[in-house]
């Protein structure tokens, strides 16, 4: 089964949110084992409340998740690494530089292939984290296509 992990910073607002869409959208039995990280998380935290709030209105739930450090040996094990910044990006490839053809900023893909940032949403208001939300929902379709490409 191949590996993808969601990146972001702290891993409590954008990578969970976004590894909730993505097997919500895939469901169980998709041929890919989906998690996230972070590469300045601590290991244990939940995922903040506006994520989770934000997710549970689309009928996800993403109670459970628990932070996790984006380690070199997470990074070598992963077949696809996507991160929500270009920044995380750097840092992937600072931490493990042969891994720079499985590291993809979320918004890279489709025709448009606009390398634009996922805005962090810590801290702010539930309408932000519901805007970051969304706006990761609206990337997803692409990410699918390729990865049903690249499991075949």
């Amino acid at each position: 089964m191949k590996k993808l992990i969601f990146v972001c910073t702290g891993n409590t607002c954008r990578s969970p949110m976004a590894e909730g869409l993505l097997k919500h959208l895939l469901g169980l039995d998709c041929g890919w084992e989906i998690s996230s990280a972070g590469v300045h998380a601590s290991n244990g935290l939940p995922a903040s409340p506006g994520a989770v709030t934000a997710l549970r209105e689309k009928g996800i739930d993403i109670a459970a998740h628990r932070s996790q450090h984006l380690s070199p040996e997470l990074i070598e094990k992963a077949d696809l690494l996507i991160t929500m910044t270009q920044g995380h990006r750097q840092a992937v490839l600072s931490a493990v530089p042969q891994s720079e053809g499985k590291v993809f900023l979320l918004k890279s893909f489709g025709i448009a292939q606009c390398a634009a940032d996922i805005y962090d949403p810590v801290g702010e208001a539930l309408d932000v984290y519901r805007r970051v939300r969304d706006e990761i929902d609206a990337a997803l379709p692409d990410l699918i296509l390729y990865m049903r490409e690249k499991r075949s």
